[in-house]
């Protein structure tokens, strides 16, 4: 169950970003972003299942929480804090520029 409430959110995720880019940017920038989520999703998966497999034994803290759970679990937290970093917006405040808009 956790497995799936993560693939979900990876989903949703991908779906989100694709519309954002593609609206923001062109189409080729939201496939580009879309096989960037997907690839370092594949890579920090098999990386976590790794070092999960060193730490934990696969049958993990029970029938829902097993190896392959922590590990996913493991790759969406530093998944939420990359993409925090990765698709953060840059804000432009009022201090930064004069009345007449240009920048100081």
């Amino acid at each position: 169950m956790i497995t799936a409430l993560i693939f979900s959110a990876h989903l949703i995720f991908m779906t989100v970003i694709f519309t954002k880019k593609w609206q923001d940017e062109s189409l080729s920038s939201a496939f580009i972003n879309l096989a960037l989520i997907i690839v370092l999703f594949a890579v920090g998966w098999s990386i976590s299942t790794s070092v999960v497999k060193l730490l934990i034994d696969s049958k993990g803290f029970g029938i829902q929480f097993d190896a392959d759970a922590i590990s996913l679990t493991l790759l969406s937290v530093v998944e939420y804090f990359f993409y925090r970093f990765y698709y953060r917006e840059e804000q432009h405040t009022q201090d930064n520029f004069t009345e007449d808009g240009t920048e100081r």
